[in-house]
């Protein structure tokens, strides 16, 4: 019924600026080129809807926003996969609530 906006807007990012520029070989070589991507998009891309910043500054604060190695790292695991502006609280974000239609 509704679509979730952000999410849609990530994999259009995703497929434009990584999927549909490689020829990947294998699934393996697939999933470390999007383990890349990811870490790239989370703490390098900054992002005009965040007031341009990155992701990992919205969501950590600017402490761990740099990443490096150890999050290069982490960025192989399944939760790269994951949508990169999840937060518990959408004030964090400076998103307003729905309105609600009648």
């Amino acid at each position: 019924m509704f679509d979730n906006i952000f999410v849609e807007r990530l994999w259009r990012t995703v497929k434009y600026e990584e999927v549909y520029l490689k020829d990947y070989l294998d699934l393996s070589e697939a999933a470390e080129s999007l383990a890349g991507y990811f870490h790239f998009y989370n703490h390098e891309r900054i992002h005009q809807s965040l007031d341009w910043r990155t992701p990992a500054e919205v969501y950590f604060g600017d402490r761990e926003a740099s990443g490096g190695l150890e999050a290069a790292a982490d960025a192989a695991t399944p939760v790269a996969l994951r949508a990169p502006c999840v937060a518990a609280s959408e004030d964090r974000f400076h998103l307003k609530p729905l309105q609600q239609w009648s």
